[in-house]
């Protein structure tokens, strides 16, 4: 999923839980399926980064053009800092129906 086009906020919005909790009947069960969505965002957005910054790992050269990649390291930096938190993103998911989940418990 492209997270950079997500419309979730970018600071916290307070939520009304009664309406969080439509979908299962439990706050809790709600609140577990958005952390769990919100650690699987968190590790896709890492593994991102991860691979973008591993492009400037090369050898360790202290020269002008370290210098010139530095930057570029640190405005891409940038910008995933300023990218909405998992935990907004797995909310706004969930909120709009985007998030598949199940209950083996209920199945039956």
């Amino acid at each position: 999923m492209d997270y950079k086009k997500s419309n979730a906020s970018l600071s916290t919005i307070t939520r009304d839980v009664n309406n969080l909790c439509e979908n299962t009947g439990n706050v809790y069960e709600t609140v577990a399926i958005i952390s769990k969505r919100a650690n699987q965002i968190s590790v896709e957005i890492k593994e991102e980064l991860k691979r973008k910054l591993e492009e400037f790992s090369n050898n360790n050269v202290d020269n002008l053009e370290e210098v010139f990649e530095n930057r570029e390291q640190i405005e891409i930096s940038k910008y995933y800092e300023r990218l909405p938190k998992p935990t907004l993103l797995a909310t706004q998911e969930y909120i709009e129906d985007k998030t598949y989940f199940r209950n083996p418990a209920k199945i039956k």
